[in-house]
């Protein structure tokens, strides 16, 4: 995909992005979501300032489409029994397609469960991110070759350990930034709170990026907090920043932002990004039975896809690219549902990789039994 190349995270090429993105931090209360284009695709007046990039805006778009048919296939997949479970990002793909591009490859990444769209940028083939929502694997894959990290299943943890990592890029004074993700449910955790204090508290190189798709499963925002998320940065120690999470262009700029900030020494921060799960929590949810039509129709009109192919198409970008982009979506697709029906299992001996760095004389006798009792049953 486009996005696996290396984000651009140079002060010097968003300065006039520092200035429009000064509010926020003097009175981050009264400020809107950052935004470059609105949601018919038109440039704001912030987003003819800043100037728009058609190359990269096609490649965030084409990540995108790529990132929403992998949805489609998933949960269609799962509906024929091909999958176990598929938690969609449906909605959320400017989110997570305009953060990732605006890191640089060997910044390490820790998602939530939702981030397929982040793990396509990375690189992660489609097997690999089906692996574990088809129960065939202990985990995706091998974080060291796309420096994200697995999945983390369990609410807000992830938070924990890109914390506990970026104190280790600290130590290696590694000018590496740390990137993770969760949502606005996740954000009500001890786990996340603890992160946020204890990154704050040391300085340390990393980003939160909260996709705020206004729903905990069903649980609405407002249920679950008073003061919104970015605003209650500052109480931690932590740069704020709020962004409209359906426009890429703004979610690439202001991560990129923040990113350039951390990684000069000015310590961690924290986005919040507005957005929308279009879909169900997952494939075992049904979205029907606490949100209304109309407020699903509102969001539906302000799609991150439909909203920059607007912007493109304005912008003189003509039908080849559309049709060459469709004719590339349609084969992989074909590729999605291929490799879904062709995984196995691993061999269970992968259990004993990657728990200790340095080989352990206890897990290493008890690889060499499980080999030796897989060994006599196969025979």
């Amino acid at each position: 995909m486009p996005g696996t190349s290396e984000g651009t995270s140079s002060v010097t090429t968003i300065s006039p992005l520092a200035t429009l993105l000064a509010a926020q931090q003097t009175d981050p209360t009264s400020t809107p979501p950052f935004q470059l284009v609105d949601e018919h695709g038109d440039l704001t007046a912030a987003g003819r300032e800043v100037g728009v990039d058609l190359d990269l805006a096609k490649d965030l778009h084409a990540d995108m489409v790529l990132a929403r048919r992998l949805d489609q296939e998933g949960l269609a997949l799962q509906r024929q029994g091909e999958l176990h479970l598929w938690l969609m990002a449906w909605g959320q793909e400017a989110a997570q397609v305009g953060s990732v591009r605006a890191l640089q490859l060997s910044d390490r990444v820790f998602p939530s469960y939702r981030e397929h769209a982040v793990a396509l940028c990375r690189g992660i083939s489609p097997a690999d991110i089906m692996r574990q929502w088809r129960g065939v694997a202990h985990s995706g894959w091998d974080p060291a070759e796309s420096n994200v990290h697995i999945n983390s299943l369990v609410l807000g943890t992830q938070t924990l350990h890109a914390t506990g990592y970026a104190t280790g890029v600290r130590l290696d004074r590694s000018d590496e930034v740390v990137m993770t993700y969760f949502g606005d449910g996740a954000a009500s955790q001890g786990d996340v709170n603890e992160a946020f204090n204890w990154a704050a508290a040391g300085g340390l190189p990393v980003v939160f990026f909260c996709q705020n798709n206004q729903w905990a499963i069903s649980t609405p925002t407002a249920t679950q907090m008073r003061t919104p998320l970015h605003v209650r940065a500052a109480g931690f120690g932590l740069a704020g920043y709020h962004v409209d999470g359906n426009d890429v262009l703004a979610v690439h700029a202001v991560t990129q932002h923040a990113v350039a900030r951390v990684r000069a020494g000015e310590g961690p921060a924290l986005i919040e990004a507005q957005t929308y799960r279009l879909a169900g929590h997952s494939s075992s949810d049904d979205p029907k039975r606490y949100r209304t039509d109309d407020e699903l129709a509102g969001w539906q009109a302000k799609d991150p896809i439909v909203r920059l192919e607007r912007l493109l198409r304005s912008s003189g970008v003509d039908d080849t690219y559309f049709d060459e982009l469709q004719a590339r979506e349609e084969a992989f697709a074909a590729e999605v549902r291929e490799q879904c029906k062709t995984l196995h299992g691993d061999d269970l001996a992968v259990v004993f990789d990657h728990t200790y760095a340095e080989p352990h004389p206890v897990m290493e006798s008890e690889r060499a039994q499980h080999v030796a009792r897989r060994d006599r049953t196969v025979a």
